[in-house]
């Protein structure tokens, strides 16, 4: 059974395969139906092996070089060139020169991104939750990949889908946290109906790699909570009280 994911122009070169997955075309059920790849979720776990299984396939590799992490909203990138052995490590941020490695980022409302340098054939994913996305997840998937041979002017990097703005409300402690770093944050707040601020994960994310100094950068405008028949979204299934969610893979590989 095919896998609909969808691609973006900038990831889109010789040798260089690519998918944004959402919650189709999988076998779990449930609120993890049905592309559930989350081994951290409490899905069965042959459910979740078949699914990764479909997402290697759609990439064009097996299953045991789909890397994913266990993502913890650090800054820790892991440079990598064969699969895990055992559990996968603590990190959110990949990077890799082997060709057949299918590098992810695992999200829920958090974004993922991909990276890739066509001319180096290097390639990153990272997961930017709000936390690593202050501390700088993505400037650390960067660096890995420079100190791998890549160079920023070549660098191409999109944002997958993730929470919008309209979806993203929270405390006034949670806006401060971000104003303390820099007054200029404040621009990726706007107070909603109810007096309460919305953050703009998107734009934040985007202004961080722009601020790194990557001139090629665009982003999947889908809201992971405004399209749950379409993606895994850990805010919509809280709200809902549905209990446990899945998770969307966004993933990124060189070809041999």
């Amino acid at each position: 059974m095919s896998v609909p994911f969808k691609t973006h122009s900038l990831l889109e070169h010789d040798g260089i395969s690519h998918g944004f997955f959402g919650r189709k075309g999988g076998v779990s059920k449930d609120q993890y139906a049905s592309l559930n790849v989350g081994k951290g979720s409490q899905d069965s776990s042959e459910n979740v092996a078949e699914n990764r299984k479909r997402v290697a396939e759609a990439l064009g590799t097996s299953e045991p070089k789909l890397l994913s992490l266990s993502q913890i909203h650090s800054t820790e990138v892991l440079i990598v060139d064969a699969p895990f052995t055992g559990a996968p490590p603590k990190a959110d941020g990949l990077v890799t020169k082997t060709a057949g490695l299918a590098i992810s980022a695992l999200a829920a409302d958090c974004g993922p991104v991909l990276f890739c340098d066509p001319k180096a054939r290097i390639i990153g994913a990272c997961h930017a939750g709000w936390r690593g996305a202050l501390a700088g997840i993505t400037t650390e998937t960067i660096r890995a990949m420079e100190s791998l041979g890549a160079t920023r002017d070549n660098i191409h990097a999109v944002l997958g889908p993730c929470i919008s703005q309209d979806s993203y409300e929270v405390g006034h402690d949670y806006r401060d946290t971000f104003v303390a770093e820099n007054e200029a944050h404040d621009r990726f707040f706007r107070l909603g109906p109810n007096q309460k601020p919305h953050f703009d994960l998107k734009r934040f994310i985007l202004a961080k790699l722009r601020k790194d100094g990557i001139t090629h950068i665009d982003a999947l405008l889908d809201c992971t909570y405004a399209q749950p028949e379409a993606y895994f979204s850990y805010r919509y299934n809280t709200h809902k009280v549905l209990g446990d969610y899945g998770r969307n893979i966004s993933a990124i590989m060189l070809k041999a």
